[in-house]
Formats: C-alpha cells, sequence, structure tokens
C-alpha cells in the first residue's frame, strides 16, 4: 500500500502531465516537406494550384491539362467529366459528403461520420469553367505554384485515395443537375482523417511540410499554403 505522499499518490498528477505533454508535442509536430519537390526551381514555370476554405471544409482546384498529362484511373476519371479547364478536387464522407440537404437535418449523420470508424469515402471531382482567380473570393482562397515533380507526386497521392475496379476508378455517385462526380474512395473517414487533414496529406505529398493534427481545421490547411507561398516568394528572390 502506498503511503501519503509516496508514489502512489504522485502517479495521476505524473500521468496527466506526461498525457497533456504528448498532446502538446502532437499539436505542434510537423511533418516536413521535400525541398526536392517544393518550392522547385525558381526558373522552371511549375503548376498553377489552388485551395479553398468555405469556412470548414477544403478542396483543391487543379489544371484539368496538367491532370490529364499524366496517364492513369484519376486521369481516366477526369476524362469523364463534363468541360471545365480546372477540376474542384475533393474528399470526404462517402453520405454526408455528398448529400445536399440542410445541414441542419444532418447532424446526426454527421456525428455517424465524425465519430464513427472505417466509415467509407469518396473523391470528388467537379469541373470548373472559369479561372479560379476570378471565380472565388481571395479570402477563401490560396493560390501556390508546384513544381512539375512536385503536381507529380500530389497527382499520384489523389490517385492513392481511388478504389480501383478492374484498374479504374469506379463512379460511386453522379448528382442529377450537377457536374460532380464522387468515385469511390479507399480511406476510411473518421475523426482521425478528416476531409482537411487528407487536404494536408496531399500537399505534404507535393512537397509541402504540414502540421497533421493541427489539420484538423480548414483555417491551418490555408496557413499551410500560406506559409508555403511565403516560401516560394523568398526562394524566387534569391
Amino acid at each position: 500500500m502506498s503511503r501519503p505522499g509516496g508514489v502512489g499518490t504522485l502517479a495521476v498528477p505524473l500521468l496527466l502531465a506526461a498525457l497533456l505533454g504528448l498532446a502538446a508535442a502532437l499539436w505542434t509536430w510537423t511533418r516536413p516537406g521535400d525541398p526536392a519537390l517544393y518550392p522547385g526551381p525558381a526558373d522552371k514555370p511549375g503548376v498553377e494550384i489552388h485551395i479553398l476554405d468555405n469556412g470548414f471544409h477544403t478542396d483543391l482546384v487543379l489544371p484539368r491539362a496538367a491532370l490529364l498529362s499524366r496517364p492513369g484511373p484519376l486521369a481516366e476519371a477526369v476524362r469523364t467529366l463534363p468541360p471545365g479547364d480546372w477540376v474542384l478536387v475533393g474528399w470526404g464522407d462517402a453520405r454526408f459528403y455528398v448529400d445536399r440537404s440542410p445541414v441542419q437535418s444532418r447532424i446526426r449523420d454527421g456525428l455517424r461520420a465524425v465519430f464513427g470508424r472505417d466509415n467509407p469515402s469518396v473523391v470528388m471531382l467537379d469541373p470548373e469553367l472559369t479561372d479560379p482567380r476570378r471565380r472565388f473570393a481571395p479570402a477563401g482562397r490560396r493560390s501556390l505554384r508546384l513544381s512539375a515533380a512536385g503536381f507529380a507526386a500530389l497527382d499520384t497521392r489523389i490517385e492513392a485515395a481511388l478504389a480501383l475496379s478492374g484498374g479504374r476508378a469506379r463512379l460511386a455517385v453522379a448528382r442529377p443537375g450537377d457536374d460532380a462526380r464522387f468515385f469511390a474512395g479507399r480511406e476510411s473517414f473518421w475523426i482521425g482523417h478528416l476531409c482537411n487533414h487528407w487536404t494536408a496529406a496531399v500537399l505534404n505529398a507535393a512537397g509541402l511540410p504540414v502540421r497533421p493534427a493541427r489539420s484538423l481545421t480548414s483555417a491551418e490547411v490555408m496557413a499551410t499554403a500560406s506559409r508555403a507561398a511565403k516560401l516560394d516568394r523568398t526562394a524566387r528572390q534569391d
């Protein structure tokens, strides 16, 4: 039996302190980028991409021509889309993400998507006719110039999220009156791997440093893009 003031008395506060320290370390931990991919050579044109934030969810906007230039299931899926020089790319829960009914009526399903485990996912591909710089306000958009190698790595990471059938992406949902197409995903959606975590992982594949735990929020993903854009500007000035 532990005596008052002995080891047993100290065990609980020490354990709490250790857990708090671990949580703080995870919250501040940065997964490093790859300088060979980002920002890339300043004398090369690179590939322009955009990141969108609607307040809680992030999407990527990628040039269609660049997606089509690399053969594979992702390019084949893009070819099935209606016209548009740009493609919005997003990821989310296979049910909640696709549903367009008012959010207030889907609170229960939202809780299921966040706190459940092994929820099926989808990858959204949505063609966009208008240049993102004109279509989306700067407050909810960040623009980046990826190196050719960085874009190739980003493309590969998105393609890896697709569930393939016979080597092709499998269409899960095509909503009536909507150009967006949702393809079955391989990854599970849950609180430890939400839409913003996914966007951050894709950007990390392109060479950007990210803070995985903080990427729970769309604001952190946008901050990641802002820091990367500043790094690119600095590299161009040197």
